[in-house]
């Protein structure tokens, strides 16, 4: 059994890591042929490509996927740390399969993802979740055969969390979601350490992957006929900082442009590492997406130096301009918290002064969650919930505002729009633009999921654009 630790995984010493190739032991390939499996994923991207591999491994012991968990005969929680209403949501699901559980005894239930490196999390288990059969983190997710076999034939409860990063495996068998857009990691981790933010302890440090490993994946993509990838990471900007000496993002971006997929997109970046040579390869490539995810967390300075942000709202407003100034007709969205511990009014009115300058297509806008074990959890924190809620109110009337009028200024233009699919109804095809906002459209002739049509927007909504295809 191994326990996450806190104090271990918040080290900041310098490690090495080793490149390893996944291999699945032959002694449990296809033993679970005829049993099922149904598999819930919260939170990221990162996550729901996590879940693409798990749902490989598990098909590779002979499972198969089903839709309903009261079907399953293996129910895994893929869960998500970052805000507590995710966390909530996940032991809310863990109460419901107790239930399931007195009814089928042989029910296997596991949970896995960024809750399972959360000590306290693992205690409330090891306490009060006894049914819970295997935990395991998001270090050791290539070690999920071995974990459930072993589940399997012991009557123990099987908790295996490594508390800090191990090697980088490669060759994990992946089951994409999806026929014509992809995920591809590209960086693991981040060495922020944001004062609010669980995720270095919960996803490590920054480990990027060898260029070789992600371009020959694209290679792959490519060929199979895929139009989009999407590089991930925690801080997909910092790639190639702990790796090389002169070789970074930009540099991967131009060399995957020039593997002419249709389209390449990103996230999520901070803005320390947003580097010139970046915003100069998008604005340079026509099949790098003019769309740009931006965090600013809160226009105040006073309360980003709380937040271990390490910008200033000016040097943002730097960046941001030259962002807009470089790359034609590109989109920018951000992530903003309410309440911070020790926000006041003067300092929220700061956030709404940034809004207000950068116009934002969308924003991702959230009242402060504290997560235990961070250090925002020892500020002291004078404003109550209802100020806290008002605030946000307030600020997505703003927000709002500014998506309506941004996408009021596409009405009469035309668009490329790659196909995901139809509505309810199938009157309606949607998809998404080059600057990732979502289109509904009407076509006359004959189109399929997978291609990039033109279409001539007609009408503009919040949220949304309504359109025809040319």
């Amino acid at each position: 059994m191994n326990l996450p630790d806190y104090n271990e995984a918040r080290t900041r010493d310098k490690r090495k890591y080793n490149r390893l190739t996944f291999k699945l032991d032959k002694n449990i390939e296809k033993k679970y042929v005829g049993k099922t499996y149904f598999l819930k994923t919260y939170g990221c991207q990162m996550n729901e490509h996590d879940s693409e591999n798990i749902s490989a491994l598990l098909e590779a012991l002979g499972f198969s996927r089903v839709d309903d968990y009261n079907d399953a005969d293996l129910v895994l929680l893929n869960t998500c740390s970052i805000r507590e209403n995710a966390h909530n949501k996940a032991f809310g699901m863990l109460g419901r399969l107790k239930h399931l559980k007195s009814e089928k005894k042989d029910l296997l239930i596991g949970l896995c993802g960024c809750m399972a490196q959360e000590a306290s999390v693992v205690e409330e288990i090891l306490k009060d979740y006894k049914f819970v059969n295997f935990v395991f983190g998001t270090h050791n997710l290539y070690q999920l055969p071995e974990i459930l076999d072993e589940a399997v034939k012991s009557s123990k409860q099987q908790i295996e969390v490594f508390s800090r990063e191990g090697d980088l495996v490669e060759g994990l068998p992946v089951i994409r979601s999806n026929d014509f857009k992809a995920y591809v990691n590209i960086i693991y981790g981040c060495d922020k350490f944001c004062t609010y933010c669980i995720v270095p302890y919960t996803r490590g440090r920054e480990r990027s992957r060898k260029k070789e490993d992600i371009l020959e994946e694209i290679k792959e993509l490519v060929r199979d006929g895929y139009k989009e990838v999407t590089l991930l990471g925690q801080n997909v900007n910092a790639y190639g900082k702990d790796l090389y000496d002169n070789y970074n993002m930009g540099d991967l971006l131009e060399e995957i442009a020039l593997m002419n997929i249709p389209r390449i997109r990103f996230m999520t970046s901070h803005p320390w590492d947003f580097t010139d040579k970046m915003i100069e390869v998008i604005g340079k490539y026509p099949n790098i997406m003019p769309s740009v995810h931006l965090p600013v967390q809160s226009g105040s300075n006073r309360i980003l130096k709380l937040m271990g942000r390490r910008y200033t709202k000016e040097s943002y407003l730097e960046l941001f301009h030259k962002i807009k100034d470089t790359i034609p007709g590109v989109a920018i969205s951000t992530d903003i918290i309410v309440g911070f511990p020790g926000e006041n009014e003067e300092d929220f009115q700061e956030t709404m002064s940034l809004v207000q300058e950068c116009k934002y297509d969308n924003a991702f806008t959230f009242v402060f969650s504290q997560r235990e074990g961070t250090p925002a959890c020892k500020l002291k924190d004078n404003t109550t919930q209802e100020e806290k809620e008002e605030r946000l109110q307030r600020l997505n009337e703003v927000v709002n505002t500014y998506f309506l009028e941004n996408n009021k200024k596409l009405v009469g233009t035309t668009v490329k729009v790659l196909v995901e699919g139809t509505n309810e109804k199938k009157d309606m095809y949607f998809g998404y633009s080059e600057t990732n906002k979502l289109i509904n459209f009407t076509s006359d002739k004959t189109i399929y999921c997978g291609d990039i049509v033109d279409v001539e927007i007609t009408d503009a909504k919040t949220w949304s654009l309504d359109g025809r295809v040319q």
